[in-house]
């Protein structure tokens, strides 16, 4: 029986979903991509735009005209009756209940044998108690690298925010756990794992904090093994964080939610940070590593941004060198503060500000290329392509690797470097060392 995991939205919605996928491989279930005939998909929502709900929903109509389909995720949680009204092929698992699925391939096993139809097997799986940390995938179906869900939740109230109202409160899965965890994934081989939540620096924020935790996995993980974090959120990066991101097994490679540089528009939208103290913070990202990939989401007609405020901030993008930007045009969300805000600014406005900053972005990720020509680099393969390995580099660049080694698999980490980059490099090179 083929069975399809299909994700939408953040990197712990992609670590939750190979949990998923990892139990139903478990069970003796095919785990197929997309494109192929499935006898069951499990859609894995996002709500924070409309266009990640409106695919969602183009998603899962199509899957479910082919066969029974279950939609989970932040969205189905939030909109559970308008997703059940588009099929009664659909069933919704709200996040509550998310956690169940990881029973579901063993359900239906059971079911299945005794004679029961596979959408009564789905309707009847959710019984007993789930954490939302039950997630905990030995293998990956849909990725090379190891994912390990530390955190979920998130006590900040952003005004255009939904994912608090769909997740709840900060929570954090317990260190010795997390420890536990990432030896289990060092001992199946995987020489990168990515550290994710929704708010990762919101982890243990009271006690010993993400720095914390990652003193004690550094100190229990072997040299060969590689940490990456998903995104941190500019508060509570503090000093014992910074320590332990110097450690050399740390990728250089931060994610910063930024999303308006204008001072104005963060009060505006209850951000908890000002601009001074971002710019500090990225000083000392710099500081504990070497010219560092930072990225950062930004979003653009958030209300409140006049032409002033969208100036501040892209030049603020400019001037901080931001290796890459994911542009988001404000997208007002049912149930926020913001979502009937008198002074959001005209759609085409707003459109116009989200391509100047794209062209910015395509502009900066060239020139962070062009300084990486020469410099030593590690690699995570992924993919064999046309005779050649494709992979993902310590500062997140994916990269085309020349001169892999004869014994290369997926997952393997190589050394290497970047070859010359010029403005009309398209096709990123690492040379391999021998």
């Amino acid at each position: 029986m083929n069975v399809c995991v299909y994700t939408l939205g953040c990197r712990l919605n992609q670590c939750e979903s190979e949990a998923i996928a990892d139990s139903f491989s478990k069970e003796g279930f095919t785990v197929v991509g997309e494109h192929d005939r499935s006898d069951l998909y499990i859609v894995n929502t996002c709500t924070v735009t409309s266009k990640a709900e409106q695919k969602a929903r183009r998603m899962i109509r199509k899957f479910a005209s082919l066969a029974p389909t279950l939609a989970t995720g932040c969205y189905a949680q939030v909109n559970e009756e308008e997703l059940k009204a588009l099929s009664d092929q659909i069933i919704v698992v709200p996040l509550e209940k998310k956690a169940h699925l990881l029973k579901l391939a063993k359900h239906l096993k059971v079911t299945l044998e005794a004679g029961f139809d596979l959408q009564s097997g789905c309707l009847s799986f959710s019984d007993g108690k789930a954490s939302v940390f039950d997630y905990d995938a030995a293998s990956f179906s849909y990725h090379s690298r190891a994912y390990l869900k530390v955190q979920d939740g998130c006590d900040n109230e952003c005004a255009y925010c939904r994912v608090h109202i769909a997740r709840g409160k900060a929570v954090s899965l317990d260190s010795a756990k997390v420890v536990e965890r990432a030896l289990a994934l060092e001992a199946a081989g995987f020489c990168e794992i990515m550290l994710t939540g929704v708010n990762l620096t919101m982890y243990d924020h009271t006690q010993n904090g993400l720095g914390g935790l990652l003193e004690e996995l550094l100190a229990s993980l072997g040299d060969g093994i590689r940490l990456r974090l998903s995104s941190l959120e500019p508060d509570h990066i503090d000093e014992r964080l910074l320590a332990a991101l110097k450690d050399p097994r740390m990728q250089p490679h931060f994610h910063i939610p930024v999303q308006s540089a204008s001072n104005k528009v963060l009060k505006r939208v209850n951000r908890h940070y000002d601009i001074e103290e971002l710019s500090a913070i990225l000083d000392s990202l710099r500081e504990v590593k070497d010219d560092p990939f930072i990225a950062g989401d930004v979003i653009t007609g958030l209300p409140g941004e006049g032409e002033e405020e969208f100036e501040e901030t892209f030049r603020y993008f400019r001037d901080q060198k931001f290796a890459q930007m994911h542009v988001f045009p404000f997208s007002p969300r049912p149930d926020t503060p913001l979502f009937k805000a008198k002074d959001r600014v005209p759609e085409s406005v707003r459109d116009e500000r989200a391509k100047r900053l794209r062209d910015l972005s395509d502009e900066l990720y060239k020139e962070y290329l062009i300084r990486q020509s020469g410099k030593p680099t590690e690699v995570v393969l992924q993919k064999r392509k046309g005779g050649s390995w494709y992979g993902l580099s310590g500062n997140y660049i994916e990269v085309k690797v020349l001169d892999a080694p004869l014994f290369a698999r997926e997952g393997l980490l190589v050394q290497g470097h970047f070859a010359q980059f010029d403005e009309n490099t398209t096709n990123p090179v690492v040379m391999c060392h021998a």
